[in-house]
């Protein structure tokens, strides 16, 4: 589907669903709910399911919340889909969607879903309506944190991120994102730090530890530090963690999908593979307070680092280029503190906003900590970059 018939589809006659998510129960059960399932399902896909009803479809809700609200819809029993139909469907419907530029952003990301199924890239595109959009649905699992390090699934996520790395998406090729969505989430973490009342008396020394940064002055100075030099700019991901990557399921080989393009855009590349890189050291899967697990010593080694843009470098044409080796090196070197920066400030703001149960200060405290760490190691070794070279003293910063 060309990206100019999804704008105009998202844009126009947006109140379609209004009615719809108003109501105040959004279960699998509810009637209502069930009929609108049932309905954009006969009006978005062909053959069998043109004659789905709210009866006999078989939905069941997978997440809900105020940004999107996702079901797994599926054929009857004894429905037979034909000429490539699928037999269920993922089905998103957007939650509440508030100005010009959250509307902005969720064209913005339609068109990148879109571009991204085209090449297969993502799950496929079934459908887009006014109000949400329907999807493949991947009988898949979630990488697991220690899988990333496993050279071969390493290989293939190293292939996806630099297909994603070479798409050409019609918005701004600017690698502004980075650094508005910090002074965004800064200007909001300043206010929670001073108005801060009622805290757990188990968060007083991480807060404590993270108001002792000027968080203000640190963006300040790395945004500095990248600016002595011109950075390879990309279309990414930024947010290449295990939760994000898939593994199929029923497949005869290991196949990968990439989901969840929230943040997509054109970013600095240095940025997305430091990134992921960092994703390494944290496991999510802890069931107990604060539900996550740092794993410090599980960070990539230089080798792991090198296979990984090795491949990268492979899909990208660019095999054998061992400088490019290397200002990759550097690149991620330099880039790991943005990851830890980021993800702090985006734990500071949702330690006072999110609902989901979550260690937030917890988190914001051990990435600004490893921050910190790589920050000591940059201005110990020296600049990264000396007269224009990448070489020396990289190894230091391993």
């Amino acid at each position: 589907m060309r990206f100019t018939a999804v704008i105009r589809r998202i844009v126009m006659n947006r109140s379609e669903l209004d009615g719809d998510r108003q109501l105040s129960d959004m279960c699998e059960n509810n009637p209502e709910m069930r009929a609108t399932a049932a309905r954009i399902c006969r009006d978005y896909l062909h053959g069998v399911w043109k004659h789905v009803t709210p009866d006999n479809i078989v939905l069941k809700r997978i997440s809900g919340g105020l940004s999107n609200w996702l079901y797994n819809v599926a054929l009857p029993d004894g429905a037979m889909p034909v000429r490539g139909e699928p037999r269920q469907v993922l089905l998103r419907l957007y939650g509440q969607v508030h100005g010009e530029r959250a509307l902005e952003g969720l064209i913005t990301e339609s068109v990148i879903f879109t571009l991204l199924s085209e090449r297969r890239l993502g799950p496929k595109l079934h459908g887009i309506f006014p109000g949400g959009r329907i999807e493949e649905y991947i009988p898949a699992r979630p990488l697991l944190t220690k899988e990333l390090a496993d050279p071969s699934l390493s290989n293939m996520i190293a292939e996806k991120m630099a297909q994603i790395h070479s798409m050409q998406v019609p918005i701004s090729k600017e690698p502004t994102w980075l650094w508005d969505t910090m002074d965004k989430w800064l200007d909001t973490a300043t206010d929670i730090l001073e108005n801060i009342e009622d805290i757990d008396s188990r968060q007083l020394d991480n807060v404590s530890f993270i108001k002792s940064i000027d968080l203000d002055e640190e963006i300040s100075w790395f945004r500095t530090l990248v600016k002595q030099q011109k950075y390879p700019v990309v279309f990414c991901h930024n947010d290449m963690q295990e939760g994000n990557i898939l593994m199929r399921q029923n497949s005869a080989k290991s196949e990968l999908v990439v989901i969840d393009f929230e943040y997509c855009s054109y970013n600095y590349r240095g940025f997305d593979v430091a990134n992921h890189f960092c994703e390494w050291q944290y496991d999510y899967t802890n069931k107990n307070y604060p539900f996550f697990s740092e794993r410090s010593s599980c960070g990539p080694t230089k080798e792991q680092k090198l296979n990984f843009i090795r491949s990268y470098l492979k899909t990208a044409g660019k095999e054998g280029q061992t400088e490019e080796e290397d200002r990759m090196m550097a690149e991620i070197k330099l880039f790991s503190l943005a990851s830890h920066l980021f993800w702090g400030l985006w734990a500071i703001v949702n330690a006072k906003l999110s609902q989901i149960p979550f260690g937030y200060w917890d988190y914001a405290t051990t990435r600004l900590r490893h921050y910190q760490y790589l920050k000591e190691k940059i201005l110990v070794c020296g600049p990264l970059y000396p007269d224009g070279g990448i070489k020396r003293k990289v190894t230091h910063l391993d």
